[in-house]
């Protein structure tokens, strides 16, 4: 398979294809990219669910790049679509996936929320893990994955340095490695992964897309 072939056979393993229903809590985690906050404001704004909260300190990908909690900024882009600021809770302490969803049960305890269906929002390459890690740390909840309805060749960004096609390789690389690794480490619930779509690791790890892996 050529290089393209390689990534779009991972792109579309992490993908979930969930079809949206009603829920009670629109949940975004973190990220770089303003695209997933817009689409979650877009989500609540459609009416597909009453409350919205937004996950994220800074991350690996935003520290050193924002001075400001990712769940703050994608916060404040929600209210400029025409999010009620009181429909919207934060979570600004979390550094990845699996404290997205620790800090997030605890702003829930907190607020006194207990909400039994989910839309949960990331980037398309994240899909598969968000939903791993929520059901690690919610089990018994109802979740359904969403992110902006975009393509491979769509998603990336030329004139931008963090989501141009050759970087975002490395890191859909890397988070389908997390879907085996965290899933031993107790991190995530276990998936399936076909073997075609290791053998595309495989061959993109062998031509030095490895940037975005860690050690097992």
């Amino acid at each position: 398979m050529d290089k393209q072939t390689l990534v779009q056979t991972i792109w579309n393993y992490h993908l979930m294809n969930h079809s949206l229903e009603k829920a009670d809590c629109i949940l975004t985690l973190g990220s770089h990219d303003l695209r997933v906050a817009e689409h979650a404001a877009d989500l609540f704004l459609e009416g597909w669910a009453d409350t919205l909260i937004f996950s994220g300190g800074l991350g690996r990908l935003t520290e050193g790049m924002w001075e400001r909690p990712e769940a703050e900024v994608f916060a404040e882009l929600a209210v400029q679509k025409g999010v009620p600021k009181e429909k919207i809770y934060t979570e600004a302490l979390s550094t990845n996936t699996g404290e997205n969803l620790k800090y997030t049960k605890a702003l829930m305890d907190k607020e006194g929320m207990d909400f039994e269906k989910f839309i949960v929002v990331q980037k398309p390459y994240m899909e598969r893990r968000a939903y791993a890690t929520f059901k690690k740390h919610f089990p018994e909840k109802n979740c359904l994955i969403s992110s902006p309805a975009l393509d491979y060749q769509n998603y990336c960004l030329a004139h931008d340095e963090e989501i141009n096609h050759e970087r975002v390789i490395h890191l859909i690389v890397g988070d389908l490695q997390r879907i085996k690794v965290y899933a031993e480490k107790g991190f995530q619930v276990a998936q399936q992964v076909p073997e075609e779509v290791w053998e595309a690791y495989r061959t993109l790890v062998k031509m030095g897309y490895t940037e975005h892996l860690i050690e097992e």
